[in-house]
């Protein structure tokens, strides 16, 4: 199986520059669904992996966290998107150190295993340097885009094997 991996605030849903807390302050970007609608159609599994330090800082509970992500999820496979699903890491660096936290690859490699994606055929797209660190430390390629930035704009010519 092959799969985009995604980080999500400033990929998925606007970063406001700081941490998204709640359902009001989510709003999945334009031309994202269309764009993973797309990639399915092309036989890509869609993942996400996202850091969720705001959860240990206490800005926002994991309660907050999980009805943004079936909030996400519904609108992904109301739309035919190939969703498998997100992995997240609740730690923080400044309260306490973990092996998930991106720069380190433990979400991805987590996913690549239950999943039995192949990291050759698969890319990680994010909007920080941390992204793209994650997945090459599990053998996958990487995408670095600006946040918010329309995913309409990422070709996957490059990485098509």
């Amino acid at each position: 199986m092959k799969a985009i991996f995604l980080d999500r605030d400033g990929v998925i849903n606007h970063d406001p520059g700081d941490y998204t807390t709640s359902l009001t302050e989510f709003f999945i970007l334009p031309d994202v669904i269309s764009t993973l609608v797309k990639w399915t159609e092309l036989g890509y599994a869609i993942i996400v992996i996202t850091n969720q330090g705001g959860i240990a800082k206490e800005r926002y509970t994991i309660e907050n966290f999980y009805d943004i992500d079936e909030y996400m999820k519904a609108k992904f496979l109301e739309a035919g998107v190939n969703y498998v699903e997100t992995y997240f890491c609740p730690h923080h660096d400044a309260i306490s150190q973990c092996l998930c936290r991106k720069p380190h690859s433990g979400m991805v490699q987590k996913a690549l295993a239950r999943h039995r994606i192949d990291p050759q055929l698969s890319v990680m797209i994010g909007d920080k340097w941390r992204d793209l660190d994650a997945a090459l430390g599990a053998g996958v390629r990487g995408i670095k885009i600006d946040v918010n930035q329309s995913l309409a704009t990422v070709d996957l010519s490059k990485f098509s094997n």
